[in-house]
């Protein structure tokens, strides 16, 4: 399922991941071991499972993929919204809409190819 041109959600979930690394660097600065873990650890999964799935063996596996990519988005998601509720946590408003738009783009990529 891989080709040579320009894959958004392969570009968009990379620097997503770039960018919650120094999110959780920063969650670690401020001794927030725990959700830094979690985060990075949800985060830079999402990426991994995306390019994962350009090498898929056929298309339920890839789609199977990107499911696995949409829940850990989904986590991703949680521990963000955990921390913009959290007074005490540093929160990045630009990353949330940044994982906003990338659970579209899945969500989009998964309704696509189940047809």
């Amino acid at each position: 399922m891989k080709n040579d041109k320009e894959n958004v959600i392969v570009t968009k979930s990379l620097q997503f991941a770039v960018e919650i690394v120094k999110f959780a660097e920063k969650l670690e600065t401020e001794k927030k071991f725990v959700i830094s873990r979690q985060i990075l650890k949800s985060g830079t999964s999402i990426g991994a499972n995306v390019r994962e799935a350009q090498n898929a063996e056929s298309k339920s596996d890839f789609i199977h993929k990107l499911k696995i990519a949409a829940k850990e988005a989904e986590e991703t998601d949680y521990w963000l919204l955990l921390c913009k509720l959290s007074e005490t946590y540093p929160y990045n408003e630009v990353l949330h809409q940044n994982l906003e738009e990338l659970i579209k783009i899945l969500s989009k990529i998964i309704i696509t190819s189940k047809q």
